[in-house]
Protein backbone atom coordinates (compact mmCIF):
# COMPACT_ATOMS: atom_id res chain seq x y z
CA UNK A 1 0.00 0.00 0.00
CA UNK A 2 1.45 3.28 -1.09
CA UNK A 3 -1.29 5.34 0.62
CA UNK A 4 -0.47 9.65 0.60
CA UNK A 5 0.26 9.98 3.87
CA UNK A 6 2.66 7.57 4.32
CA UNK A 7 6.32 8.97 5.09
CA UNK A 8 8.61 9.80 1.82
CA UNK A 9 12.15 7.74 2.29
CA UNK A 10 15.33 9.68 3.00
CA UNK A 11 13.04 12.46 4.09
CA UNK A 12 13.42 13.97 7.68
CA UNK A 13 10.54 13.96 9.69
CA UNK A 14 9.34 15.68 12.91
CA UNK A 15 7.25 12.62 14.47
CA UNK A 16 6.14 15.18 17.19
CA UNK A 17 5.05 17.67 14.81
CA UNK A 18 3.93 15.66 12.10
CA UNK A 19 0.31 14.86 14.41
CA UNK A 20 -2.00 17.56 15.61
CA UNK A 21 -4.07 17.10 18.80
CA UNK A 22 -7.83 17.46 18.44
CA UNK A 23 -10.61 18.23 21.48
CA UNK A 24 -12.02 15.17 22.48
CA UNK A 25 -10.51 13.28 20.38
CA UNK A 26 -8.02 10.56 19.36
CA UNK A 27 -6.61 11.33 16.26
CA UNK A 28 -4.03 8.10 14.51
CA UNK A 29 -2.31 8.93 11.38
CA UNK A 30 -0.63 5.78 9.33
CA UNK A 31 3.22 6.19 8.26
CA UNK A 32 3.97 3.00 7.20
CA UNK A 33 1.93 0.52 6.42
CA UNK A 34 3.56 -2.89 5.02
CA UNK A 35 3.03 -6.94 5.03
CA UNK A 36 6.15 -6.97 7.19
CA UNK A 37 4.46 -3.80 9.94
CA UNK A 38 3.25 -1.00 10.54
CA UNK A 39 4.48 2.86 11.99
CA UNK A 40 1.37 4.80 13.61
CA UNK A 41 1.56 8.38 15.17
CA UNK A 42 -1.12 8.98 17.73
CA UNK A 43 -2.29 12.46 19.52
CA UNK A 44 -5.07 11.80 22.63
CA UNK A 45 -6.71 14.70 24.08
CA UNK A 46 -7.22 14.45 27.77
CA UNK A 47 -8.87 11.63 29.04
CA UNK A 48 -9.51 10.14 26.29
CA UNK A 49 -8.37 6.20 25.39
CA UNK A 50 -8.87 3.23 23.77
CA UNK A 51 -10.27 0.18 25.55
CA UNK A 52 -8.34 -2.99 26.57
CA UNK A 53 -8.04 -5.25 23.61
CA UNK A 54 -4.87 -7.57 22.29
CA UNK A 55 -3.26 -7.90 19.38
CA UNK A 56 -1.09 -10.93 17.50
CA UNK A 57 2.27 -9.19 17.04
CA UNK A 58 4.14 -6.91 19.97
CA UNK A 59 3.94 -3.79 19.72
CA UNK A 60 6.31 -0.86 20.59
CA UNK A 61 4.83 2.45 22.07
CA UNK A 62 7.15 5.28 22.37
CA UNK A 63 5.81 8.51 23.88
CA UNK A 64 6.39 11.60 22.28
CA UNK A 65 4.81 14.38 23.63
CA UNK A 66 3.32 14.17 27.26
CA UNK A 67 2.41 11.64 29.92
CA UNK A 68 0.12 7.94 29.12
CA UNK A 69 -1.25 5.65 31.40
CA UNK A 70 -0.79 1.88 29.95
CA UNK A 71 -2.72 -0.94 31.36
CA UNK A 72 -0.46 -4.09 30.23
CA UNK A 73 -2.39 -7.75 31.28
CA UNK A 74 -3.70 -5.87 33.92
CA UNK A 75 -0.76 -4.08 35.04
CA UNK A 76 -0.76 0.12 35.11
CA UNK A 77 2.52 1.45 33.88
CA UNK A 78 3.00 5.55 33.57
CA UNK A 79 5.33 6.32 30.47
CA UNK A 80 5.98 9.90 29.87
CA UNK A 81 8.09 11.84 27.03
CA UNK A 82 11.57 10.30 25.31
CA UNK A 83 10.63 6.54 27.08
CA UNK A 84 8.76 3.18 25.28
CA UNK A 85 7.57 0.18 26.13
CA UNK A 86 6.86 -2.88 24.82
CA UNK A 87 3.15 -4.37 25.14
CA UNK A 88 3.66 -7.98 24.09
CA UNK A 89 1.51 -9.74 21.61
CA UNK A 90 -1.96 -11.42 22.73
CA UNK A 91 -1.63 -9.39 26.27
CA UNK A 92 -4.79 -7.30 26.91
CA UNK A 93 -3.60 -3.71 26.94
CA UNK A 94 -5.61 -0.39 27.05
CA UNK A 95 -4.30 3.14 26.66
CA UNK A 96 -5.59 6.60 28.50
CA UNK A 97 -4.99 9.75 28.43
CA UNK A 98 -4.53 11.60 32.05
CA UNK A 99 -2.70 14.51 30.13
CA UNK A 100 -2.34 15.02 26.21
CA UNK A 101 -0.07 13.06 24.76
CA UNK A 102 1.19 12.16 21.68
CA UNK A 103 2.54 8.42 20.90
CA UNK A 104 4.32 5.83 17.62
CA UNK A 105 3.50 2.81 17.71
CA UNK A 106 5.48 0.61 15.85
CA UNK A 107 4.08 -3.19 15.28
CA UNK A 108 6.43 -5.93 13.54
CA UNK A 109 4.55 -8.64 11.83
CA UNK A 110 6.48 -11.28 12.62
Amino acid sequence: MNDENELKKEVPVDLKNHISYAEGSVVSKTLVNKKTGTLTLFAFDEGQELSEHTAPFDAVVQILDGQAELTIGGQKTKIQTGELIIMPANIPHAVHAPQKFKMLLTMIHT
